[in-house]
């Protein structure tokens, strides 16, 4: 290793606080993660692990014709870097990763895995769980020595709450600290199983909160038990508008971020921020530009379809004899041909359908009763991940265009270990840029690369940070209130 300081040691060094990446990456090295997950699982395991690559691989292993003919996405080739040798091994050796954090400005990193990203998914019930299972007791080995300046993530398979609660406890049993659950869980369309034209995988994604197959509060309650904070790691590439069969790009682009929204408004349409007020959730790699625009949305929707507000639009409050008279006077020639229909045309504004909905109210679970309580089960309960080169990270602080004055929280993720950092050691300086350019204050910055990840793990589990290299500075800034 150079003897010379990165630049990335030159940020840090002049910073009076540390640098916590909340979402790094490692590479499961092939040899020992089999070894590792049949010795944990067995056999069943590896095969569930090997299945998210091997669809992957099957897909890139197709025409472009025949993609397209399947309707089946273009997915990631030569997505880790591979040029920068050293970064190359980094991603698949905690030993070396370990040695070089200083090199990249970072004190203490959370690490979440790469092909174990599809583990928590797998359809088959006891494949799911077997492999997560065993995937989790690896890491908790595999990370031991190192748990000073990083920790891993553990998955969590959420296909049922039951499934969710076991892993959960299994995982704090092993002192994991850090889980990634699945979100957007494919489930069968019961009404197309039963159609003999329908298609036979016909599928929808349970999004956890908002009309759920299952009542997820017993998971979310575990989680205030437990001293966990889940975080959720999702992507929507080959999903509805994200399936081109020729150009990556077009399916990754907002993939995550479009994730992220689906899951987020449907925790929180869902109520569960209303009822679990201390328990804080992160939405990884999308960024904050489009939760300042769900935000801002959910503000907007509910000035105009609040229980209240309906009211304006209610077909009941319809002055029809004035409607027609307006429409005799004012129709004109436009009118005169059809004037015998006009009842029919006023009639058309009695429909009272709602769709059989019993409640009407929209944001009933919330139990909204001013806009500001918006921003407050919003602002407070959800962490944004933020990748350092995206310049939307500094509307979070904006609090001019932010209704409320709110300031989203955002965490520093690294992503290092995948095709978009093709210098470990430049990430800090990046994400330095949008001081230097003047987009964020030095208050920001510091809320961005530490405030904000030790208040999202440190105030749900006061030890999280107990024995790592940031163990004072987390210490501090949580007693001070």
């Amino acid at each position: 290793m150079s003897s010379q300081k990165s630049h990335a040691q030159q940020i840090r060094q002049s910073l009076k606080h540390p640098i916590i990446d909340a979402d790094g990456h490692w590479l499961e090295f092939g040899p020992v993660i089999a070894e590792q997950l049949e010795k944990h699982g067995g056999k069943i395991a590896v095969d569930g692990f090997r299945a998210f690559n091997g669809r992957v691989a099957r897909a890139l292993g197709e025409s472009g014709e025949e993609r397209k003919r399947k309707r089946i996405a273009q997915e990631a080739f030569w997505a880790v870097p591979t040029k920068n040798t050293l970064d190359r091994a980094t991603e698949l050796l905690p030993r070396l990763l370990y040695e070089r954090l200083n090199e990249f400005g970072i004190d203490f990193s959370v690490l979440y895995p790469t092909s174990g990203l599809g583990v928590p998914f797998h359809p088959d019930d006891q494949t799911r769980r077997a492999t997560s299972r065993a995937f989790n007791s690896f890491i908790a080995e595999f990370f031991a020595d190192y748990s000073d300046r990083m920790t891993p993530a553990a998955v969590i398979p959420m296909h049922t709450p039951e499934e969710a609660i076991d892993e959960l406890e299994h995982v704090k049993k092993l002192g994991l600290k850090v889980v990634m659950m699945a979100s957007m869980v494919r489930r069968p369309i019961p009404a197309a199983a039963n159609a003999p034209s329908a298609p036979r995988f016909a599928t929808w994604l349970d999004m956890l909160g908002l009309d759920s197959e299952y009542d997820y509060d017993p998971v979310w309650a575990k989680c205030v038990e437990l001293g966990i904070s889940p975080t959720f790691h999702s992507g929507s590439r080959g999903i509805g508008l994200r399936i081109s069969p020729s150009n990556f790009t077009y399916n990754h682009i907002g993939h995550f971020a479009a994730a992220s929204e689906a899951v987020c408004k449907a925790i929180f349409l869902g109520g569960v921020t209303r009822r679990f007020p201390t328990l804080k959730m992160a939405f990884l790699e999308g960024g904050v530009g489009w939760a300042c625009a769900l935000y801002s949305d959910l503000i907007g929707h509910w000035k105009k379809r609040n229980r209240e507000a309906l009211e304006e639009v209610n077909p009941a409050n319809l002055d029809r004899p004035r409607l027609a008279q307006l429409i005799r006077e004012y129709g004109g020639k436009w009118i005169a041909n059809g004037i015998e229909s006009l009842d029919s045309i006023v009639a058309a504004d009695q429909n009272p359908a709602t769709g059989g909905l019993r409640e009407l109210d929209d944001f009933a679970a919330c139990k909204i009763s001013r806009a500001e309580d918006i921003r407050d089960l919003f602002a407070n309960n959800f962490y944004f991940g933020c990748e350092a080169d995206d310049p939307s990270n500094a509307y979070a602080f904006n609090r001019k265009s932010n209704p409320y004055g709110a300031k989203l929280n955002v965490l520093f993720g690294s992503d290092i270990g995948h095709f978009d950092v093709q210098d470990m050691k430049e990430v800090v300086p990046e994400a330095y840029e949008l001081l230097e350019e003047q987009l964020i204050t030095a208050d920001d910055f510091r809320d961005f690369m530490f405030t904000n990840p030790v208040r999202f793990w440190g105030e749900a589990n006061p030890n999280f940070f107990k024995g790592t290299r940031v163990e004072k500075e987390a210490a501090a800034l949580l007693a001070s209130g």
